[in-house]
């Protein structure tokens, strides 16, 4: 396990080095700066801007530079706000881990409790309605969903307020952000209940006179997680970091309306830090996923 766990966060190092490596010179390759949209700037204001942000220099210097200060835990400061960017992470993160914990939470939750159900009814009414539905919301992106709930339940029925710093109502953007994994979790869910209730250790609980109950959640459940488990770890790193529009839409201040501004503003620093900040917790959630199979299943062997 250490020697696996070891190995995967060299692993990790080497990742976060290329997507920093892509995203500085991506970023660059575009025409313009950040500094090309403001007005009444003269020539000389301009170009010691530049020199601030060490704009003026070569782009492999540039990035030597940027990296060396990385390695400090330095993020620098935004080319537009000059705020520390460290602490524009951080703040603005709270609120996105806060809407994504929640759709993970409610994904997760009402997926397998959808899916066991869908397994234990399967060809009748409620495994129909829940197919029905779970393959509806795997076909909506939940920019469109978004939208469609705003629409509906803020601005033509009132019911729910639209979120605000006065009226910090989660409810929709959870919807918005649970509702495909939530759909994509039932329907793996319910395949990998079938599958196990066909195996031969659930057929002799059942001839051993094992209550339902814990033939079910014992033995049939349990096992039928380890897909859901391997799901979940890219879900919650998805929702994470692809709350973007629908931070957007519900106008959150959260960390994926920041990394947007950021790119609309071409505020390289922040874009950088935003980036590699995504980039380490998208590693880490897998990392964690895959040492989560072993506490399921102690059959799995890292290597």
């Amino acid at each position: 396990m250490t020697k696996y766990v070891a190995k995967r966060i060299v692993l990790a190092l080497v990742t976060i080095f290329i997507v920093c490596g892509i995203t500085f010179f991506a970023m660059n390759a575009i025409p313009g700066g950040p500094f090309d949209g403001e007005k009444a700037v003269s020539p000389e204001v301009k170009a010691a801007m530049e020199k601030r942000f060490n704009l003026d220099k070569p782009l492999p210097e540039q990035f030597i530079i940027y990296m060396k200060n990385l390695l400090q835990g330095d993020f620098g400061v935004s080319a537009k706000t000059g705020r520390d960017i460290g602490n524009t992470i951080y703040t603005s993160f709270k609120t996105s881990a806060k809407l994504g914990g929640m759709a993970v939470v409610v994904a997760v939750i009402i997926g397998i409790i959808l899916g066991s159900v869908a397994a234990l009814t399967r060809n009748r009414l409620p495994d129909r309605l829940i197919i029905f539905f779970s393959s509806l919301f795997t076909s909506l992106p939940s920019f469109v969903l978004a939208t469609l709930l705003l629409l509906v339940f803020s601005v033509r029925l009132k019911w729910i307020p639209v979120w605000s710093a006065e009226s910090h109502s989660y409810i929709l953007p959870v919807i918005s952000l649970a509702a495909y994994p939530m759909a994509y979790v039932t329907r793996l869910t319910k395949t990998s209940m079938l599958d196990a209730m066909g195996q031969d250790y659930v057929r002799t609980a059942r001839a051993k006179g094992v209550a339902q109950f814990l033939v079910l959640f014992k033995h049939t459940l349990r096992n039928a997680l380890i897909p859901v488990v391997t799901y979940v770890g890219p879900m919650t790193a998805s929702i994470l970091t692809g709350s973007l529009v629908v931070e957007k839409i519900f106008t959150i201040g959260g960390l994926g309306a920041k990394f947007v501004d950021s790119i609309t503003n071409r505020d390289y620093p922040l874009i950088m830090g935003v980036t590699i900040f995504l980039a380490v917790m998208m590693v880490t959630i897998n990392l964690i996923t895959d040492i989560v199979y072993k506490m399921i299943d102690p059959r799995i062997k890292l290597d």
